[in-house]
């Protein structure tokens, strides 16, 4: 018999009488579930599948009893985070004891595809500076602080059912270094029928498009019921660094630990100052006289615009957490986290209309004792969301340090050039057959590509730089090639052309009317 048909139903019907349909579709939910973990066989992992389908019924709900009560976030208690709920960077302490470091974890959350920019597999084994991916920076990372300090600081990977495999063929390249790697899955949940809100899968193993990884949230649940929690409560260590895989500036940071050791906190989040770039980033917030994240997925439709501002809103969440594991420990013995539940709308490839329910493990603030924000740098918040970005790490703007990216020496301005890349470089694939080489943009302050265009070797690209392709056209900008905002370019090549076609905004190039 399925565990499942032993788990008693957690729904208040007294409380929520008027919500009988609710109640309903709850049970129906239950029912279909347990079916689904019949589909199990005996021999494979069902207990591990029947605990992850008793967290999705938990999670599916408190959706229906909010969809019930149908309470909105009240606005007016709505606060910015006073002066002791954010602490900034420059007033933390010295570095601590490198002793301490060996309290220390570091999780990087690796479940991604990147499907964004065009991708199939792990997004972590992107190539992304000097032919090393993500994954491979982060190794000699943690590897350099480990010898450096004659430390053992592991590295764990949180992976989901789309990266998994393909996280454990990448990790046996790092055999021979001074790092231990631990992985484990995190959930896998049905996506939920929009109309009828009945799960998708038939069976537990069903094609991977019936089923979701629910967001990096599931952090907490998934180290508990992995046992990866009380291996490192066992192994000695006491505090977690957790990180996205594709933030290239979240690194160790000794002050931020030495900080949280002092001052006995539970849980920080590094935060760090809004730009036009990040109206959509999650915000730490003042909520009724306590830390909350509010996501821009539990705004109200009215106050998007406010949300978006840097006038209430100024800092937003770079999801490093820092958090004490005894104290992880106690809130999860406790009976867990009720993360607030984002809704994340999405259309199968057969055109289905699905939900996806979500949560962020920022949100877990506010399970915490004497937890708050620390409000960082920019540098360590470095992320590579789509080709625009990967354009800049792989510029020459960045160089490597012990594995760590830092601003060139020989860059002017502690700024980063913007840089705005057209549909057409949207996609990895075509990315990489659009640049010859990535150009030297040391001296760029703007640059944006509109545009079936194409760039040679060896180009240079100085202050603002607009080039634009109408539809029709196509432009190659030449190997040598120098584009300096409005001046004639300099040609180092002199067989390469670097004529100005009429209309174009900035540079001066080869248009190939086709």
């Amino acid at each position: 018999m399925p565990l499942f048909k032993s788990r008693r139903f957690h729904y208040n019907r007294r409380k929520h009488s008027k919500a009988s349909p609710a109640t309903g579709l709850a049970t129906a939910m239950h029912d279909e579930l347990t079916r689904l973990v019949g589909t199990v066989p005996e021999n494979a992992n069902r207990k591990g599948f029947d605990t992850e389908m008793q967290s999705f019924l938990s999670l599916f709900t408190r959706y229906l009893a909010e969809k019930v009560s149908n309470e909105e976030l009240n606005w007016d208690k709505i606060k910015s985070p006073t002066e002791n709920q954010i602490v900034s960077y420059d007033d933390l302490g010295v570095s601590i004891d490198p002793e301490s470091l060996q309290k220390l974890a570091v999780l990087k959350v690796n479940g991604g595809l990147g499907t964004s920019m065009g991708m199939t597999g792990a997004k972590s084994a992107l190539e992304v500076k000097n032919a090393m991916t993500f994954l491979d920076l982060t190794v000699q990372q943690i590897e350099h602080l480990n010898v450096t300090h004659n430390l053992d600081v592991p590295l764990i990977l949180m992976t989901s059912f789309n990266t998994h495999e393909d996280t454990l063929r990448i990790i046996k390249k790092y055999a021979d270094q001074k790092l231990r790697i631990t992985t484990f899955n995190q959930s896998r949940y049905p996506r939920i029928m929009k109309d009828s809100l009945f799960p998708c899968p038939k069976t537990a193993d069903e094609e991977k498009s019936a089923w979701y990884p629910p967001g990096h949230g599931d952090l907490y649940d998934a180290l508990l019921h992995s046992g990866v929690l009380d291996q490192l409560l066992a192994d000695g260590k006491e505090y977690l660094f957790v990180s996205n895989s594709d933030n290239l500036g979240a690194v160790v940071d000794q002050r931020i630990l030495g900080h949280m050791i002092h001052t006995n906190a539970e849980f920080l989040m590094e935060v760090t100052d809004k730009t036009k770039a990040d109206v959509k980033g999650g915000t730490l917030i003042n909520y009724g006289g306590s830390m909350r994240l509010l996501e821009i997925a539990q705004v109200p439709s009215k106050h998007v615009d406010e949300f978006k501002s840097v006038r209430k809103f100024k800092i937003f969440n770079t999801n490093n957490l820092w958090i004490n594991l005894k104290a992880l420990k106690r809130v999860m013995d406790k009976g867990g986290m009720d993360l607030d539940i984002i809704i994340n709308p999405k259309v199968t490839e057969k055109g289905e209309a699905v939900i996806q329910l979500e949560t962020a493990a920022g949100a877990a603030i506010k399970h915490f004792k004497n937890a708050y924000g620390i409000n960082v740098p920019r540098s360590r918040f470095l992320p590579v969301k789509n080709c625009s970005d990967l354009l800049l790490i792989k510029s020459d703007i960045y160089a490597i340090e012990n594995a760590e990216l830092v601003i060139s020496p020989e860059r002017m301005f502690a700024t980063t050039p913007v840089i705005q890349l057209g549909d057409h470089f949207k996609k990895i694939q075509e990315f990489q057959k659009r640049f010859k080489k990535i150009p030297t943009i040391l001296d760029l302050d703007h640059l944006t590509v509109t545009g079936d265009v194409y760039f040679g070797r060896d180009v240079t690209l100085r202050g603002t730089v607009v080039v634009i392709a109408n539809e029709g056209q196509r432009i190659d900008i030449p190997d040598g090639c120098i584009l300096e905002n409005r001046k004639s370019p300099k040609v180092r090549n002199p067989n390469s052309r670097c004529s100005s076609p009429p209309g174009l905004l900035m540079g001066n190039l080869n248009m190939i009317e086709l």
